[in-house]
């Protein structure tokens, strides 16, 4: 799903989030189609001025540092800048591939994915990775499973060989992709419960890490960020079945509401 995000941020952070906690709690999406052509500056200036900081700092500065992550995330516009197309160009010396003339003709009915496959995991190239395992291991905290000299290494949750690998085999000391390349939109990580998810954004705000967005999806209730490659990353829990939204027709009918941080922080135990 694609987040409610922030697009712009005129109050000071403390009192944009005093506001968005005694606002309603999911607003209707606004219609604009006029949106920041970028989020993140305005969001690292907040992280910035709240005092900026794994750890330590005074409780006052702490307490800044909240409030600031979370007015940027309650600051919403669902409407996500997309990029405009671009035409064929050289990547590297070499010509982006073409799509072929003929497209693969669709399985016959009934030919569908075996309903045990899933997502087993996901492996990032990364520019250093110390500077990754800053974030997915000890901002996130997934557990380093194995490790490659310092070229990879594989992380998971629960002892799992890995959900999440970090490589620089192609990518060491790289940039971010530039606006308008096809890649990865997110990788996102499904936590058990509500409460779960809560000690996720504590551990967020703990470290002073911005979030892009937060949003109420009807069947579910998820955080947006990156990673320190820019790689987008989705953290959420899934509501049960019985409470998805659906259409008249029964047909699924997901949505995009401003999740309020506050009230989900606050189950955090």
């Amino acid at each position: 799903m694609r987040p409610v995000f922030s697009s712009t941020v005129t109050r000071s952070p403390c009192a944009a989030a005093v506001s968005a906690a005694t606002s309603p709690a999911e607003p209707e999406p606004s219609t604009s189609t006029s949106v920041a052509v970028s989020v993140m500056p305005v969001l690292w200036r907040l992280y910035r001025r709240a005092g900026k900081g794994a750890t330590g700092g005074t409780p006052a500065r702490s307490h800044r540092r909240r409030a600031a992550i979370i007015a940027g995330a309650h600051e919403a516009d669902p409407h996500f800048p997309l990029a405009p197309p671009r035409k064929p160009a050289d990547i590297g010396g070499q010509k982006e591939h073409a799509m072929p003339d003929t497209l693969p003709q669709p399985s016959p009915a009934g030919a569908a994915i075996h309903p045990g496959a899933r997502i087993g995991h996901v492996h990032l190239k990364v520019a250093n990775l110390a500077r990754a395992l800053g974030f997915w291991r000890d901002v996130i905290g997934l557990e380093e499973q194995q490790r490659l000299g310092d070229q990879a290494v594989f992380l998971s949750a629960g002892g799992y060989h890995h959900h999440i690998a970090l490589n620089t085999w192609e990518s060491r000391d790289g940039a971010w992709p530039p606006p308008g390349t096809t890649g990865l939109f997110h990788v996102a990580l499904v936590y058990p419960d509500r409460a779960a998810l809560a000690v996720a954004l504590k551990r967020l705000l703990d470290a002073g890490w911005p979030l892009e967005g937060a949003s109420d999806h009807g069947v579910s209730e998820a955080l947006y960020l990156r990673d320190p490659d820019g790689n987008g990353v989705e953290l959420y829990r899934d509501r049960p079945e019985a409470e998805w939204p659906r259409d008249g027709d029964g047909r699924l009918a997901m949505v995009t509401r401003r999740l309020d941080l506050n009230a989900l922080l606050a189950e955090a135990t």
